[in-house]
């Protein structure tokens, strides 16, 4: 098993962040594969966005919830299925009412024990939250759109279609301001693109710039990301600039008939250059190779 360079991916409690009235956020702060977790609330009804990885962390954010909640009924969803975000869904059963998107329902049956196999084996600390995983079924899917009373607060989720994974749910609170985004943005990183041909090859930097569009026009006030600080609208428009950097500098060179490893190369180089300052250097070769396989596809 691999060496684990990061902290332990443990959610904590102890910096719960206020983003509006009866809407809070627990942050990563700034541990790896610790997503951002949050709590909204409404008369009747509390909505939470993401579990952590495993069932102890899901147990951390379901105490807190339900705590909370104070005798409200416990809503949950989650952004992607990725383990960090939705491998702890198992505790909440029978607490909680799970809603997703279909795609995303098919994301966790499909794809979920390989990416469970796949992370456990990223280091012992990431392997021991997985331990006892049991992969969920949500009890509500729908299609493209669900809006979601609260009570005296309407939640509106959103299946963006493919692009960081097939699928990718947005979580809006409309009168707050708020969009959670999961992993479609991320605060001082690199876009992740979980690119493992042929095993994976459904993130489409395509897309991504297209759903990115469609966001930033929103202008939300306050913008949770799946990972880092929470920004306002101008994160939408960094990520954006970015995926479409990282689209033209590949495409550039491979009208010109560049060897793919040329092309990861130089873009690789032309990226740090341009954001010497942000995490996640690993992921620019497999966006890379991602936009050069979209290349060949466009026409």
């Amino acid at each position: 098993m691999a060496d684990y360079p990061y902290p332990d991916p443990v959610v904590q409690t102890s910096q719960v962040r206020e983003l509006a009235r009866d809407l809070v956020v627990v942050p990563n702060q700034g541990v790896q594969l610790v997503p951002n977790v949050g709590v909204v609330g409404g008369t009747h009804s509390v909505l939470v966005v993401e579990t952590g990885m495993g069932p102890r962390n899901a147990e951390t954010v379901l105490k807190f919830a339900t705590e909370y909640a104070r005798g409200r009924r416990i809503y949950l969803t989650t952004t992607h299925f990725h383990p960090e975000h939705a491998f702890g869904a198992q505790t909440f059963a029978g607490a909680a009412t799970y809603l997703v998107n279909r795609a995303q329902a098919t994301d966790l049956a499909a794809k979920g024990p390989g990416y469970l196999q796949m992370f456990s084996g990223l280091g012992e600390p990431v392997a021991r939250q997985l331990e006892g995983v049991e992969l969920p079924t949500p009890d509500v899917v729908y299609d493209s759109s669900h809006d979601l009373d609260l009570g005296g607060r309407v939640v509106q989720l959103r299946a963006t279609g493919r692009a960081h994974s097939k699928g990718d749910q947005v979580v809006t609170v409309p009168d707050a301001g708020v969009l959670f985004t999961g992993d479609l943005a991320e605060t001082g990183q690199f876009a992740i693109f979980p690119w493992f041909p042929p095993h994976d090859t459904d993130v489409s930097g395509i897309r991504w710039i297209e759903v990115m569009r469609k966001l930033s026009a929103q202008r939300p006030e306050i913008v949770v990301p799946g990972h880092g600080d929470i920004s306002g609208p101008e994160l939408l428009d960094d990520l954006r600039a970015y995926l479409e950097l990282l689209r033209d500098e590949t495409w550039r060179r491979r009208d010109s008939d560049m060897a793919e490893a040329t092309v990861i190369a130089e873009v690789r180089e032309e990226l740090i250059k341009r954001h010497p300052e942000w995490e996640g250097r690993e992921w620019i070769d497999t966006a890379v190779a991602c936009l050069c396989a979209e290349h060949v596809s466009r026409g």
